[in-house]
């Protein structure tokens, strides 16, 4: 039952990541926490380690969900080569320091820094021009100092929270002049080095635990809820991709932020 619950939230993760570039992390790490707490309880091991196996097995399922959303988005055009590949070596070089100092943060920091970088997005979203509504449709290129300094920040906070960096990525290029389907369609294949440092990093935490979790969990990443998560996850891009071309650009904004709100209060009342 567990299992099919995790399925279903995948579907979801799939579907929001292929349409507002994010879902693994901000989709995946509450349900999974939720599960695993209720399932073992304060005491038991995973239990105990319940936020960093959420964070750790959300990386893993953001390698399925970027590669495959990616692919959807290139069939309809909407990846702009010279926006994308500039920032992915600098995002992997902070994802590997994000996801060091987080195998060595406790779950709750962890959990707590995860909603206040939400709350901080939501914000910056509403108050700050640029995001809801565009007054400048022409795209703009990103500058040295965002594709170094940006880069490596949004590795390092991503692979941190387990969000693959699309709630930066998005509003930088969204304030760049990119309509929001271009813009969330680029955050997945950025996504992409950030969820591979994250996972190698978090599997080679094993190296530093007494005895492991269980059979099924290397270092903190669950592989049975990684392969629920990951089939429910094609199942829903498969059902969503139709739909990327027929979403308003104000409408597409304002469900992101919406999205972003729901997370927020989940993890609050978890």
């Amino acid at each position: 039952m567990l299992y099919l619950v995790l399925a279903l939230f995948g579907c979801l993760s799939g579907v929001t990541t292929v349409l507002f570039g994010f879902g693994g992390g901000f989709v995946v790490v509450p349900v999974l926490y939720a599960v695993l707490t209720a399932a073992h309880g304060a005491h038991d091991a995973i239990g105990l380690a319940a936020m960093h196996i959420a964070v750790a097995t959300s990386t893993c399922v953001m390698i399925v969900n970027s590669v495959a959303a990616t692919r959807k988005h290139q069939r309809a055009g909407n990846i702009l080569r010279a926006y994308v590949w500039p920032l992915a070596g600098f995002i992997a070089a902070g994802a590997a320091l994000g996801a060091l100092a987080a195998t060595r943060a406790s779950g709750d920091f962890v959990r707590y820094a995860f909603i206040a970088y939400l709350g901080v997005t939501i914000l910056d979203c509403l108050l700050r021009q640029g995001f809801m509504a565009q007054e400048d449709a022409h795209p703009r290129p990103l500058d040295r100092g965002v594709l170094v300094g940006g880069g490596v920040i949004i590795g390092a906070v991503a692979a941190f929270l387990g969000v693959g960096g699309s709630v930066m990525t998005v509003p930088l290029l969204r304030r760049r002049g990119l309509p929001m389907a271009k813009a969330a369609a680029m955050a997945n294949p950025l996504t992409l080095p950030v969820a591979v440092v994250g996972t190698l990093a978090y599997m080679a935490a094993a190296g530093g635990l007494a005895d492991p979790l269980a059979p099924w969990i290397v270092g903190y990443v669950d592989l049975l809820a990684f392969a629920a998560l990951a089939l429910g996850s094609l199942a829903g891009i498969r059902l969503a991709a139709p739909l990327i071309p027929r979403i308003p650009d104000r409408l597409h904004a304002r469900v992101y932020v919406l999205l972003l709100a729901l997370v927020l209060l989940s993890m609050l009342i978890v």
